[in-house]
């Protein structure tokens, strides 16, 4: 993690990649959504109702920003 003070060695943090959603298509606006869903589950990670909730909002935000296109024009 840029600037801790930990060892290396000392599981202190963790840290997101962001190219599997930017080449979904992920905006910004996309990101900040996805960063909350993420706290709100470790924010409350024992709560498993709110998992289920989380995971259908992740559903919902991911089937907009499929992986591969049906469109053969986006193909070709």
């Amino acid at each position: 993690m840029p600037n801790d003070p930990q060892s290396p060695f000392v599981t202190s943090g963790i840290r997101l990649g962001t190219a599997a959603i930017t080449t979904r298509g992920f905006m910004e606006s996309e990101t900040k959504i996805l960063g909350n869903l993420i706290c709100d589950v470790l924010d409350d990670i024992e709560n498993e109702k709110n998992i289920s909730s989380v995971k259908e909002k992740v559903l919902n935000l991911t089937s907009q920003f499929p992986v591969y296109s049906s469109d053969k024009k986006a193909v070709a």
